[in-house]
């Protein structure tokens, strides 16, 4: 594998990488130090990746493991994911008070992922935000396909219990 088809990996995929490193950093320019890094990293060890291996989720391992370094080094476990933007794609709305109630029920859903354990937030954002599958979630969290799941399942158990009693406005489609 030479250069070119990285080269073509790197446009594929950057994108996404980058969002994914977003969602958990909530801060841009460290969304964008970690995705360079993410794919200098994957540069370096392309030569010695297989022909039959899954690249996009190769990419997400080495990102997830950098995402782990930089909450260990800067104590910012907290804060991750409480600056997603308030950017909507496919939702406008109606008035002021539907665009208040979004507001407002985005920042919920934030706070309540931001209080899940780290391995449940990366797992959850793997799972439901980059529709990953729960084999490639378990390479990159460097545990089984069932421990990945059982993740996925937690957190999802904690969300809506952190949910629980809050109205949330009918949104067709939020990322």
């Amino acid at each position: 594998m030479g250069l070119a088809p990285f080269e073509t990996v790197v446009a594929s995929h950057h994108a996404e990488i980058y969002r994914y490193l977003l969602r958990l950093t909530s801060r841009s320019g460290d969304a964008d130090d970690l995705s360079q890094e993410t794919f200098l990293r994957a540069y370096r060890a392309w030569e010695s990746l297989g022909d039959g291996a899954n690249v996009r989720a190769w990419l997400f391992t080495i990102a997830t493991n950098l995402a782990r370094n930089y909450f260990r080094s800067e104590s910012r476990r907290r804060r991750a994911y409480a600056g997603v933007s308030d950017v909507r794609t496919d939702v406008d709305p109606a008035s002021p008070e539907e665009e208040r109630r979004f507001r407002e029920t985005r920042v919920l859903v934030e706070r309540v992922v931001d209080g899940l354990p780290l391995k449940q937030r990366l797992a959850f954002v793997l799972r439901k935000l980059h529709d990953l599958e729960y084999e490639a979630i378990g390479r990159s969290l460097k545990c089984s396909p069932e421990s990945a799941r059982a993740h996925v399942f937690q957190a999802l158990k904690k969300i809506r219990l952190g949910l629980n009693g809050h109205e949330l406005p009918m949104m067709e489609s939020v990322r």
